[in-house]
């Protein structure tokens, strides 16, 4: 099983290309705000996500996430279950 902090790291590499300018990721740093992502890039960053963890995102739980620490925390949930 993978740490939060592992997950989180993971999330910061994956999520990095997307930025529109270079930024320092949190776990507060918000997706949409600060990283600058629109609906399309969700999505590409959603299936890059999947690929990576070998894992499905229901797409019901996208409008709860607004930050990275967020994320992380229904992508650990969902790994558990795995």
């Amino acid at each position: 099983m993978q740490s939060k902090e592992d997950i989180l790291d993971q999330l910061f590499e994956l999520i990095r290309p997307h930025s529109e300018q270079p930024i320092e990721l949190s776990e507060q740093t918000r997706l949409i705000e600060d990283v600058g992502l629109n609906s399309m890039k969700v999505m590409e960053l959603v299936m890059q996500i999947e690929d990576h963890f070998d894992v499905s995102i229901p797409l019901n739980i996208l409008p709860d996430v607004d930050t990275i620490g967020e994320f992380a925390k229904h992508l650990e949930t969902l790994l558990e279950a795995r």
